[in-house]
């Protein structure tokens, strides 16, 4: 059986009440393992002050940065399938790493690859049959040399 999607409705033109494709669902919360042993007044005492200490951390933050934070009543303007406002411009590094360090090594550790894989190559195209390429390489394609040495003969 197809469960039918509120997209292909929409798409034939039919209108349909909001809640005709929504599933109902339970959702059962529990305490973390942790505070199990804490009553439950206690377990929300927990939980509001990981709130306010989050909340006091992302103030210094803010106030580090010069950035101010979005309040509740901005965040529920919001459309969630909207653009925002002033998106990134910049682009996505070409290599994706933990820090700028360690892309900075891996882009030099690239050029010196590329730098070595072109010596080689260079190499090979002058004669030298015994050059190494660096690991993980392949030497470029050589041309296809017929062999002149004895007369080509048909097999069939």
């Amino acid at each position: 059986m197809e469960v039918e999607r509120p997209v292909a409705a929409r798409r034939r033109g039919e209108e349909h009440e909001r809640d005709r494709f929504a599933t109902p669902e339970t959702v059962t919360l529990s305490p973390l393992p942790c505070w199990e042993h804490l009553s439950p007044e206690e377990q929300k005492e927990k939980v509001a002050e990981l709130v306010r200490e989050i909340e006091e951390e992302a103030a210094a933050q803010g106030s580090a940065t010069g950035k101010s934070v979005l309040g509740r009543a901005a965040i529920l303007k919001q459309h969630p399938h909207e653009w925002p406002n002033r998106p990134k411009k910049s682009y996505a590094p070409l290599v994706h790493a933990i820090s700028r360090k360690v892309r900075r090594d891996l882009y030099e550790g690239y050029r010196a690859f590329v730098a070595a894989y072109r010596e080689a190559a260079e190499k090979l195209r002058v004669g030298d049959r015994a050059v190494i390429f660096p690991a993980g390489s392949f030497p470029p394609v050589a041309p296809f040399l017929r062999c002149c040495l004895s007369p080509c003969v048909d097999i069939f």
